[in-house]
């Protein structure tokens, strides 16, 4: 029986480095310029579940382990990856054992040790704490330090794929004297620990404005003394996608930018200036539609988007989601916005090929709008004088939301021209990606909120393994006012055998097996509409031809080896 521990064991490659000359001291090559369209919100991961905030805070706070370029995982912060073969795993499958690297710092100079670990895992976990990450931790029955350099994990039962707790770029370690005033419902509460994480990795932050710009130095007490090469890092926040990749492919005024997610046509025009070039890789982003199983009537106060609000008085019908999804036309949306970056999909798990169904393909990726019709005609949906349907008192009118960008608002623009042709009308709505994305608790317009009937964006998960990405539509993960807004369930999908399979997911070792699981419930998530998956969509973004080092990850976080960055010689 082939088991992902043997295979690990096989397969843990040393971290990768650049190709290209190394350079020859710290902080020799002066600033880089980094430009993030949309803008980072807070420098602590564990708040806010948006890419930006998870890649930015990476610069500074790492993981024990992470993926590279290849999908590989590679030891960052310890001496190797604990497997059954090392020993570094129990037989019994119960607990796992990491062993830290020697000497590690933090910043501020003082000892990383194993007491930060149990603290992280306790910091995400603590009751009332909406951490935007705990499904990192789902299983995870204790974390002790057993010396200081030395963390167990044990687990509530036997763990076949036991990577998830301290592994990749969503789960990284805070240090515990920072953090120790945060706990629970604290933690939104502590500025300064959250704007200017005391950190392991190449850069510290020295001045943090939230959505705007962060300014950052090379970390003096970073493991390595011949690294970063830049001696400071500005990451400015805001504008647009288009602006954004123009400041790196036509002016130069950046070195990095960020999520090109520009029409093809706009973007071969800016690359012609000789300034920038692409780099594109393909991992498991997915542009999707989530629907709302729960009740946003404004109306319903507090309890509106939750599981007191009750059911969605419309979209809670298997018929109406299934026809959401049957009236779409993927191969227009890849074609006006992603171009080579972009793939038509039905799945929420693309990739890697091993877990990547075609199950759905028959009835969902090619538009179908007789049968769209047809559904909501047998459902009982009729169409009124206006043309658009309705049943009961209840009219198929969507509110449908996302974040400011060119490509999503076209997006909108087909998706709910591709409605009305059976009978469903949609109001568009867009908000600043900084706001949308950014886990303020206080605000309406978060996509975790969801104050709307449908809402679209992309989101993937760290590594080749969708253990720990499935368990995020367990019914126990729904964003809430007691979690502070920070689950990941965000359609509020909710089904006992979908929960029932995760966890045989959790005990299966069987390669084959785990893939087939894997398959099965991203199936299940499609064929009952808690999503509307659109696109497989490629990392894209700019990077300035001066530039080198670049090892372009969609494993992890795209500024994962920064402090192999450099300028070419």
């Amino acid at each position: 029986m082939k088991t992902f521990n043997t295979l690990l064991a096989g397969t843990v490659a040393c971290l990768a480095l650049s190709t290209s000359l190394a350079h020859a001291e710290r902080g020799a090559d002066g600033e880089l310029k980094i430009l993030f369209w949309q803008a980072v919100s807070t420098m602590n991961p564990f708040l806010s579940a948006g890419t930006k905030e998870v890649y930015a805070s990476s610069m500074v706070i790492e993981p024990l382990a992470r993926y590279d370029e290849k999908g590989e995982l590679v030891p960052w912060l310890v001496t190797e990856i604990p497997t059954l073969e090392n020993g570094g795993i129990s037989e019994d499958l119960l607990s796992m054992t990491w062993k830290l690297m020697p000497d590690l710092k933090w910043s501020d100079g003082s000892a990383f040790t194993a007491d930060d670990v149990v603290f992280t895992w306790k910091y995400c976990t603590a009751p009332d704490g909406g951490c935007a990450q705990r499904a990192q931790y789902e299983g995870v029955k204790n974390v002790e330090a057993v010396d200081p350099q030395t963390v167990k994990v044990t687990f509530e039962e036997p763990k076949p794929y036991p990577y998830s707790a301290f592994v990749g770029a969503q789960s990284p370690i805070i240090q515990a004297a920072q953090f120790k005033d945060c706990l629970g419902a604290k933690a939104p509460g502590c500025t300064d620990a959250n704007f200017k994480p005391v950190g392991t990795g190449p850069f510290v932050v020295t001045d943090f404005k939230p959505n705007d710009v962060i300014t950052f130095e090379a970390n003096p007490n970073y493991r390595d003394p011949d690294k970063p090469a830049f001696a400071s890092v500005t990451l400015k926040g805001g504008g647009d996608a288009a602006s954004a990749a123009r400041a790196v492919l036509e002016t130069g005024e950046f070195d990095y930018a960020w999520n090109a997610q520009v029409e093809p046509e706009v973007l071969e025009a800016m690359m012609a200036a000789g300034k920038g070039r692409l780099e594109i890789s393909f991992g498991t982003q997915v542009e999707r539609i989530n629907i709302n199983f729960t009740n946003p009537d404004p109306a319903l106060g507090d309890k509106r988007s939750t599981k007191e609000a009750g059911p969605h008085p419309s979209l809670s019908d298997p018929a109406v989601r299934r026809a959401l999804s049957l009236a779409i036309d993927r191969d227009i949306i890849v074609e006006a916005g992603y171009g080579q970056s972009g793939k038509p999909t039905c799945n929420i798990v693309p990739a890697p090929e091993a877990v990547a169904s075609t199950k759905n393909d028959s009835w969902c990726l090619k538009q179908d709008i007789e049968a769209a019709n047809k559904l909501l005609d047998d459902a009982g949906w009729a169409r009124g004088p206006d043309g658009i349907r309705a049943k009961d008192g209840v009219r198929l009118s969507f509110l449908y939301q996302t974040s400011t960008n060119s490509v999503r608002q076209a997006t909108q623009e087909l998706v709910k021209a591709m409605w009305a042709e059976i009978g469903v009308d949609a109001e568009l709505r867009n908000a600043s990606a900084s706001v949308f994305f950014g886990g303020d608790p206080a605000s309406p317009d978060t996509f975790q909120k969801f104050y709307a009937d449908v809402e679209m964006y992309t989101n993937n998960f760290d590594g080749t393994d969708p253990e720990k990405y499935l368990a995020e539509w367990l019914c126990d993960k729904m964003p809430s006012p007691e979690n502070g807004w920070q689950g990941q369930n965000i359609p509020r999908y909710c089904n006992a055998e979908y929960d029932k399979l995760v966890g045989e997911l959790s005990r299966t070792s069987d390669l084959d097996k785990r893939a087939e699981l894997a398959k099965q419930l991203n199936d299940m998530l499609t064929e009952e509409g808690a999503h509307i998956p659109l696109v497989h969509r490629g990392d894209q973004s700019s990077f300035a031809v001066t530039l080198d080092g670049i090892l372009m990850n969609s494993w992890d976080s795209q500024v994962w080896n920064i402090a192999d960055w450099h300028r070419k010689k």
